[in-house]
């Protein structure tokens, strides 16, 4: 059997306490003084925020910081050769270094870029026949070194896949040839 459960009394309710209200003055006295201290706090956390302030510094320019490698060639290289016809195709090799290498025109429409015979052009300075002499040697070079398809020099030339690199192996290795057969 169970036992009788004790009776539950229902709560009690009170009446909600009623507070006088204050007068208008001293509210806005009240929210005064809780605003004062709000932007007191808010000052000081804006002083906190700006106390580590860097100096004012002036712009400096890029070019006073940035400096490239200095270049460290010599201006001009001698010519380790002698004889003329090497010193031509040595220096028909570096003018191709200097100034580019062309297809299809003595100097290039930009007028820098030269192929090999304009090379060679520049290189003799005039002399026709320095020129004539060092493109047949080179001519001969290149057969030897590139096949016995090319017939002249512009055909080496303008070949598709001769590269730059390869004009100025066929000079640098034609003055070689012209230095130990002294020509």
């Amino acid at each position: 059997m169970s036992t009788p459960a004790a009776p539950v009394d229902a709560p009690r309710r009170h009446a909600p306490a009623t507070t006088p209200a204050l007068p208008l003055e001293t509210r806005l006295a009240a929210v005064e003084v809780f605003m004062d201290h709000r932007l007191a706090e808010a000052a000081t956390a804006v002083d906190v925020n700006t106390a580590v302030r860097l100096p004012d510094v002036t712009p400096v320019a890029l070019a006073d910081v940035v400096q490239l490698p200095v270049d460290t060639r010599p201006a001009t290289v001698p010519c380790p050769y002698a004889t003329p016809i090497a010193s031509t195709l040595w220096a028909a090799a570096r003018v191709i270094e200097e100034r580019g290498h062309n297809r299809g025109s003595l100097v290039a429409d930009t007028g820098r870029a030269v192929c090999l015979l304009g090379a060679l052009r520049t290189a003799a300075g005039g002399n026709r026949g320095l020129e004539t002499d060092a493109a047949a040697l080179l001519l001969d070079v290149i057969r030897r070194d590139f096949g016995d398809r090319f017939t002249t020099v512009p055909s080496f030339n303008d070949d598709p896949h001769t590269r730059p690199a390869d004009a100025v192996r066929a000079l640098d290795s034609a003055a070689r040839y012209a230095d130990a057969r002294t020509l």
